[in-house]
């Protein structure tokens, strides 16, 4: 006898939703979504006929499972568990996995909602420090809540789901996915031409062209500010000396172009426009022009920037890159040997600019090579003219090194076995990245493409594809901590033992080989990038001490050491430390960047300075600056800058201290770095001379 027969028979009254909300049972909602699912199965078949009979019988026989059940609640998940085991017993096979397969949607959006709406509480408290250029504004915030939606969207719907695993694992990192379905990197503007012939922002907004240098410099804001809200990344002008220096005419005076060198270092610290959230992140390259028109350009943007802004703060930006060659202003006997000097000591105040080596065996080659502040490098082109101009990185993805160095044990031979294997998900998730953005629309990045300033989009119409035009382009696969792989694989980085550093220049130069094999197979521009790992090195080191625990050496830090850095914190020269590092520039193509760390604006000893450029130059570096702290009193009246110590300004007493310091290539005020970029700033050594 069973409980209806016995008397004991409870009708249900009440169903759970995930929420914990109580809601009257009815009975219509089993009914409907068996019908969905019979109604679908059926489309896919080809027939339009539903036997409704047939749902009658399933929705009673749900029903009754349920009342059997003798309860006066039930929870959602187990009516759908039910309605799932009818369908099987009746022999509705087709619609049983249809119905699970709804069920799994379903659940992964529920997931996926609560995933945003977790993240989205947390930013509308504070932005988070994954960028230390972006502001903790309402307009930044309002960038990180779309950004966040756009991530999940990416990572949900669209990328495979072996790639997410990866990222999400911490195996790999892939760069920027808030705009994967959006744009691409970055640009090197062809500001030269732009300014000589005019130019449209979009929205019929013509532009005439300049007439003379204080209208050029104007326009060179604009021109970075409409690229910028194109892209992701940075905006570089390359040789900017030259594009400015054709309107410095005979009757123009160094004054002039002083005041249009300040207005523009003042703009591009002010144009809060990406978004309203961030400034421009903008690149100047100089250095090589000897005109006279060109060489007052570069003379008066390095005056201007170390007068500094307002109060005489240091600029965040442009970063200015000054490139050094020998017989154009590397020696005394050069033309523009003085720019150099004066190069020398602006860094030596304020840490910009940074120096682009010419004479290296990878840079010696081209007319011009032109960086951008963060470190990237685009210049070889298996498609098109090799130059920087009108071309730009992509994206790229970083592979998480150590991890593979723990996995190997010690094991050398397994260690080439999981970084081959790790390559090969690098350049798969970089050939599915390509795919996606291959097939966007000229529209969809007005100003780049639908200007014609990159280069191969010449010929495209409003409603083209941007395939021929991104095939100039580079696609980049990054790496960090090489020194921690180092430690893991044999005890020592390659700062402590010569067995290290030919170990690590084997590892790297076998990444930077894989990336020239994959350019001769696809016909696209892959290269090897030394990652700028901001927000990544604490993200990767965190992950593997909660997999691996505490390893010395390794995972014993907060962060990873930047690509093939020495670690901040060992001790040598800047001499060794550039002929180190300086071994590891030519692999890393996609761009690189080393440092000499100060305790003190060197500005007292610029020969020592001016020494170990020349240094870095004959040691095949191809970008480097030199760091060192800069710190000044936010009260006005005061003003003072010094490496100040204290918790408050040494003159006035103000606790309101400024702290400026370089952060992957570009320069932030310290309390906008996240922690582990925090903790590794804390740890950098002023190494001996």
């Amino acid at each position: 006898m069973n409980i209806k027969e016995r008397g004991l028979y409870k009708m249900i009254k009440y169903i759970i939703k995930r929420n914990k909300e109580q809601q009257e049972f009815n009975k219509d909602k089993i009914y409907n979504a068996i019908f969905r699912a019979v109604a679908d199965v059926a489309k896919k078949d080809g027939s339009s006929h539903v036997n409704v009979e047939e749902i009658d019988i399933l929705t009673n026989m749900v029903v009754d499972e349920i009342n059997n059940r003798n309860i006066e609640s039930i929870d959602i998940e187990d009516v759908q568990d039910i309605v799932e085991s009818m369908l099987i017993k009746r022999g509705h096979d087709k619609t049983a996995k249809a119905y699970i397969l709804y069920r799994k949607k379903q659940a992964e959006k529920r997931d996926m909602n609560k995933n945003i709406l977790d993240k989205v509480s947390s930013i509308f408290v504070e932005t988070d420090k994954l960028n230390a250029n972006i502001v903790n504004s309402p307009m930044g915030k309002m960038l990180q809540l779309g950004a966040t939606t756009s991530k999940e969207y990416a990572c949900k719907r669209v990328l495979t789901k072996e790639f997410v695993q990866a990222h999400d694992s911490g195996d790999i990192h892939i760069h920027d996915l808030d705009f994967m379905l959006l744009t691409i990197n970055c640009f090197q503007i062809p500001a030269k031409r732009l300014l000589a012939e005019g130019f449209n922002v979009g929205y019929a907004q013509s532009i005439r062209p300049a007439k003379r240098v204080d209208s050029a410099a104007s326009l060179s804001a604009i021109l970075i500010q409409a690229s910028q809200n194109d892209m992701f990344g940075g905006q570089g002008i390359p040789c900017f000396d030259s594009a400015l220096g054709q309107f410095v005419k005979p009757d123009t005076t160094d004054r002039e172009v002083y005041q249009a060198m300040e207005s523009l270092v003042h703009n591009l610290n002010t144009m809060h426009s990406r978004a309203g959230a961030q400034v421009p992140f903008s690149s100047l390259n100089v250095g090589l022009d000897t005109s006279e028109g060109a060489r007052m350009v570069t003379k008066n943007l390095l005056l201007a920037y170390e007068a500094g802004l307002g109060h005489g703060e240091t600029p965040i930006f442009p970063n200015v890159l000054f490139k050094v060659r020998k017989g154009v202003n590397r020696f005394p006997e050069d033309p523009n040997y003085d720019l150099f000097q004066l190069a020398i000591r602006v860094a030596s105040r304020r840490m910009n600019p940074t120096f682009v080596f010419m004479d290296t065996t990878f840079n010696s080659p081209f007319e011009s090579v032109d960086y951008m502040g963060c470190r990237t490098r685009v210049v070889n082109n298996i498609n098109g003219p090799e130059q920087c101009e009108s071309r730009g990185n992509l994206f790229f993805v970083t592979m998480n090194l150590p991890r593979l160095g723990i996995l190997a044990n010690h094991d050398i031979n397994k260690f080439w076995e999981l970084l081959d294997s790790k390559m090969d998900l690098c350049y798969r998730q970089l050939m599915e990245r390509y795919n996606i953005v291959k097939n966007f629309k000229v529209r969809d990045i007005p100003f780049v493409m639908g200007q014609h300033l990159y280069m191969g989009s010449e010929d495209l119409g409003m409603d083209d594809t941007i395939e021929t035009a991104i095939r100039n382009g580079t696609l980049s696969m990054g790496f960090i901590g090489l020194a921690e792989t180092l430690k893991a694989l044999i005890g020592k980085h390659h700062g402590e033992s010569e067995e290290a550093f030919n170990l690590g220049i084997q590892i790297v130069s076998h990444m930077h080989e894989k990336m020239n094999e994959l350019t001769k197979k696809t016909g696209l521009n892959f290269s090897l990038f030394a990652t700028p790992a901001e927000g990544l090195s604490g993200r990767f080191t965190k992950m593997d001490k909660q997999l691996f625990g505490e390893i010395e050496g390794v995972t014993d830090r907060e962060y990873y050491t930047n690509s093939f850095h020495v670690p901040v914190y060992h001790t040598l020269t800047h001499y060794k430390k550039i002929e180190i590092e300086g071994a590891f520039h030519k692999y890393c193509t996609a761009g690189h960047i080393s440092y000499v760390e100060y305790d003190a604006p060197p500005i007292n000893n610029l020969r020592a300075v001016e020494k170990e450029l020349n240094h870095m130059a004959d040691s095949d570096i191809g970008y480097a600056g030199i760091n060192f702290p800069i710190d000044f009193c936010a009260n006005t009246a005061c003003g003072y800058t010094g490496v100040i110590d204290e918790d408050e300004c040494p003159i006035c007493g103000c606790q309101h201290i400024r702290r400026i310091r370089r952060i992957t290539g570009y320069l932030s005020e310290l309390n906008n770095f996240n922690d582990a970029k925090f903790a590794e700033q804390s740890q950098r050594t002023s190494t001996k001379r």
